[in-house]
């Protein structure tokens, strides 16, 4: 029996970003529960893509109670729909073989992951006392996006003199904007710029030097994407939502190493269950951020652990 529900976790502060902000994680999780075993996964519905929690309901409530990992990479297209059955079936699998799901997709066991924590999309001041409170992280992603960038920069920078900066602008950038600031992200020492213009008006990336990494997110969903970033991105952020589940997000992580692309895995704003997945593919990317639960004021039991060596990977009961 596949089920489906939509879950409410608030945010320990509201989260802002260049298209707006939330103060809640609504989140679909999956349950597939078959010969008295039960496997869980996480989605979060992304309305940038086109999705609303009702529309990601529907689209598992299609699904044939008797569906195997396989049948649904057809059954359903990439997305947080996908998503969520695919990691609750490889929880399911996990458990009814006793086994660990990374066992089961023939890769060695994860290691904790250093992951980045992001800062919400704020005033300069703001931002600063964010970067000042979490300076201690090695590694802070900024969520920017406006015209007015450059002084929340500055302001992070001085909050946070040691941590490595990422910087998100979720397409908010125009080409004139990135290029007015591409020496002060050098000078800054900013070590990331993920997704500075707009999905399907990012061409101009490939006619300029990349003297900084640059990623792309919203412009990564699956395999078949890959082909139209060569030579205008550095990097790519996959995440499970996008790729449509851990199956896709595994053989696309091998197609972009082979196509000579680093990793970021990445998430949205979600529970630890959703997290735990995205700790395989994240044993070999150049950034993880998996910060996600950090950023709730109430998560799932159990949780992911987090400490100095960074994400842990999950426990059975948790999920894989």
């Amino acid at each position: 029996m596949i089920t489906a529900t939509l879950d409410t976790f608030p945010l320990a502060r509201a989260f802002t970003i260049s298209r707006g902000s939330k103060t809640e994680a609504r989140v679909i999780t999956a349950t597939v529960t078959r010969g008295g075993i039960t496997g869980r996964g996480e989605s979060v519905p992304y309305a940038r893509y086109g999705e609303t929690p009702e529309s990601v309901l529907a689209q598992i409530a299609t699904l044939p109670d008797g569906i195997t990992r396989a049948a649904l990479q057809d059954a359903l297209p990439p997305g947080a729909a996908r998503n969520a059955v695919d990691c609750a079936l490889w929880d399911w699998e996990a458990k009814s073989q006793g086994s660990r799901v990374w066992h089961l997709a023939g890769l060695p066991a994860p290691r904790p992951r250093i992951t980045a924590f992001t800062l919400s999309l704020d005033s300069a001041q703001a931002m600063r006392q964010q970067a000042q409170e979490n300076a201690h992280r090695p590694i802070l992603k900024i969520k920017l996006g406006t015209p007015d960038d450059m002084p929340r920069l500055e302001a992070v920078r001085a909050g946070a003199p040691r941590a490595t900066i990422i910087i998100d602008a979720n397409e908010g950038w125009t080409p004139e904007i990135y290029t007015d600031l591409a020496p002060h992200l050098m000078r800054l020492g900013v070590a990331l710029v993920e997704q500075p213009l707009p999905a399907g008006a990012d061409g101009m990336l490939a006619e300029i030097p990349h003297p900084i990494p640059i990623c792309a997110d919203e412009s990564a969903h699956d395999r078949a994407s890959l082909p139209a970033l060569r030579g205008r991105y550095n990097m790519v952020n996959l995440k499970l939502d996008k790729t449509g589940g851990l199956t896709e997000a595994l053989l696309m992580a091998e197609e972009a190493r082979r196509m000579g692309f680093s990793l970021m895995i990445g998430c949205m704003v979600g529970t630890s269950l959703a997290m735990a997945p995205a700790i395989l593919p994240a044993q070999a990317a150049a950034f993880t951020d998996l910060d996600g639960p950090l950023l709730l004021a109430r998560d799932r039991e159990p949780a992911l652990r987090y400490d100095d060596e960074g994400v842990h990977p999950p426990e059975a009961a948790l999920w894989g």
